[in-house]
């Protein structure tokens, strides 16, 4: 289970405290590992980032961070910093429970905002981080589980490749975080992490699968959403294998991944769409797309395809958006044509259908 929520948070802050108070009784004005705070003010950062994420999705800004600091007070020592980590992260995780469903918040990388679960999970990877970064200079151990490392990278990092041969989750989470080696792949010295973006569509939201929802869906679940009657339909658990294959592979892109298809009045899926890998040398990229049986004939997949499409035709790589059809299936290539495609050659035994940038 890849899922991020605030179980989450409070796994990563009870390895955090449990970690940290090994070495409460250490000097914690050195500075800590590959960092120029000090340990003290390493775990200050923590607590800050714990208070940060929840001031974003409680004051739910736009356009950028909810204006305000979490400092320790003077003369706080370890013992009391590590309990603000425990007292912050409890916080964020009473807010990630009670969001609603696609409350999204300010947040720069890459897409402009976070939803719930991403600011979930960039809590989770904060706080394994920065006391993987205190525990260098105190020399304790702080390998989390690997569950935990597994979730983040889902979630996170979904362009990072899985662990290779003589590598593990928390090896690899270090690794992409610019903090450490693997074998055969070069040390970061710039990185970023990936929050799922979310695209409109008129009633509907467009909003990236991660692999760690991929994963749930195609093991059966409903990968974290709340679904129309009939849903999640089988295109939709085909597509998640294919995610969970890719991203196995080392090759997922997450922008020409898979999107639920989310009716923003109720934030129910509806549905699937997306592209079946990131476009090919001649600049085309197929899409696909189903929907649950108890959204059909209310023109969601029209408006998500036309939407999808105007979004990959905006990018330089991309030419044409191709859509190959069942001959049988008369109602998807009805959303192709209304969605403005037309009728190219056919690619035997089915029908294909085009729409190429103006």
């Amino acid at each position: 289970m890849l899922l991020m929520g605030e179980d989450r948070i409070d796994e990563a802050v009870a390895h955090a405290a449990k970690v940290l108070r090994g070495a409460a009784d250490r000097d914690w004005s050195v500075p800590a590992g590959g960092l120029d705070w000090t340990c003290l003010k390493t775990a200050e950062h923590i607590a800050g980032d714990f208070v940060a994420y929840a001031g974003q999705l409680t004051g739910r800004p736009t356009d950028a961070y909810v204006p305000f600091e979490t400092a320790l007070d003077d003369g706080t020592g370890p013992d009391g910093a590590i309990r603000v980590i425990e007292a912050t992260g409890r916080m964020l995780a009473a807010v990630v429970r009670t969001t609603p469903r696609g409350v999204r918040a300010y947040h720069p990388y890459p897409c402009g905002s976070a939803d719930a679960p991403g600011f979930a999970a960039m809590g989770v990877a904060e706080v394994l981080l920065h006391t993987y970064d205190i525990a260098r200079a105190l020399d304790i151990d702080a390998e989390p589980p690997a569950s935990l490392c597994e979730a983040v990278l889902a979630h996170l990092f979904p362009h990072v490749p899985p662990a290779p041969s003589g590598g593990t989750p928390w090896t690899t989470l270090l690794w992409a975080t610019g903090r450490g080696t693997l074998p055969g792949r070069p040390r970061l010295a710039h990185w970023r992490w990936h929050n799922a973006a979310s695209l409109p569509a008129g009633p509907l939201a467009l909003r990236q699968v991660t692999p760690a929802a991929a994963a749930d869906l195609a093991a059966g679940g409903t990968g974290g959403l709340d679904w129309v009657d009939g849903g999640p339909f089988e295109g939709t658990r085909t597509a998640a294998v294919m995610v969970m294959k890719a991203y196995a592979a080392g090759v997922y892109r997450p922008e020409w991944g898979m999107y639920a298809l989310i009716r923003t009045a109720d934030e129910l899926a509806v549905g699937g769409m997306g592209f079946h890998g990131p476009p090919d040398d001649n600049g085309c990229v197929e899409v696909g797309y189903d929907l649950a049986e108890g959204a059909r004939g209310r023109g969601y997949a029209t408006e998500a395809l036309r939407s999808l499409s105007r979004w990959a035709l905006d990018r330089a790589e991309v030419g044409t958006v191709l859509a190959v059809v069942d001959p049988a299936n008369v109602a998807s290539q009805g959303v192709a044509t209304r969605a403005g495609f037309t009728r190219l050659p056919d690619r035997a035994p089915n029908l294909a259908f085009g729409l190429s940038r103006a």
